[in-house]
């Protein structure tokens, strides 16, 4: 294949935010000849077809796969073990199979179970996205200079491995290749628990606004309002993330509840020197993500 053109028939299994992004993406790159999608939401289907006049929605998954080069799986992570049982038949070793999830080594070990001998199903993590959902918030930059991940084990193929890599780098991300154990410890405290401790301090609101009957809402200052973006983000993909990377969610916690109560030590004793410490060194962490190019150097979030 040539380089212009990756692939001639590029399946992508769930359309929702990143779904859509890969698709407006390739589409945008002249990835492939062909765009076939799998989608179950009859409203996001309507969505998906007016963006290119290109893309064949599939019924269902079947036959057709014969004929698929590329088959990005776009779904929950709960829909793995499913959309496997569905495909496996059609699959032979040359499809080359990827997700997008953000947690792996649960997703491995359904892969590693269920998913035919002598098939390879090489992971990607896209770290990008939003707290919106579906096709209609679809951006064809969305992975421009955007790290993604690429899972990389002993039983990994080079070459599809080298195909992917090269797939992300065309429509902008900048690669990284980890192994799965690696991963979830990483994005369980850069992901993982932030959008835990959002969900946790949006909760904390509602529960002090019914205890207190204040109408605190409407007084949202910065912090809330950040946060409750956050916790605006799918649900059911933030249900799999929690329980399928449940052990590194779970230290991660525990090191957050012994920060947190060294916090509350400092301020109950008015330790002056030890909380002043713990709020200048984690300044630095901003200007680090300033310095490396994964945020913009402006005031609140660049907003007017």
């Amino acid at each position: 294949m040539k380089y212009s053109k990756m692939f001639s028939n590029f399946l992508i299994i769930g359309c929702g935010l990143i779904g859509s992004s890969v698709l407006k993406a390739s589409l945008n790159k002249k990835i492939a000849k062909n765009y076939l999608i799998f989608e179950k939401s009859k409203k996001n289907i309507l969505k998906i077809k007016k963006i290119n006049p290109k893309i064949k929605i599939l019924k269902n998954l079947d036959k057709d796969l014969s004929n698929v080069d590329v088959v990005f799986i776009c779904t929950p992570m709960s829909e793995y073990k499913k959309i496997i049982l569905k495909i496996n038949k059609y699959l032979t070793p040359k499809h080359i199979i990827t997700d997008v999830g953000s947690s792996k080594l649960k997703s491995v070990k359904i892969i590693k179970k269920y998913l035919k001998k002598k098939i390879f199903w090489t992971s990607s993590h896209p770290i990008a996205g939003s707290e919106v959902s579906g096709p209609e918030h679809g951006k064809q930059d969305l992975f421009e200079n955007k790290w993604c991940v690429l899972i990389k084990d002993n039983k990994t193929n080079l070459k599809h491995l080298k195909f992917l890599s090269s797939f992300w780098k065309k429509i902008g991300s900048k690669v990284v290749v980890m192994k799965p154990e690696k991963h979830d410890k990483i994005f369980s405290i850069t992901s993982h628990l932030p959008h835990l401790v959002a969900y946790n301090l949006v909760k904390s609101a509602q529960d002090f606004e019914k205890t207190q009957r204040f109408d605190l809402i409407k007084y949202s200052a910065g912090g809330l309002r950040d946060f409750s973006r956050i916790a605006a983000s799918n649900e059911i993909m933030w249900r799999d993330i929690f329980f399928d990377n449940k052990t590194n969610v779970l230290k991660a916690i525990d090191l957050f509840i012994k920060n947190l109560k060294a916090f509350k030590r400092d301020i109950n004793f008015k330790n002056d020197k030890s909380i002043l410490k713990k709020l200048t060194e984690t300044k630095k962490v901003r200007s680090k993500i300033i310095k490396l190019k994964q945020d913009i150097n402006k005031p609140d979030f660049g907003r007017s």
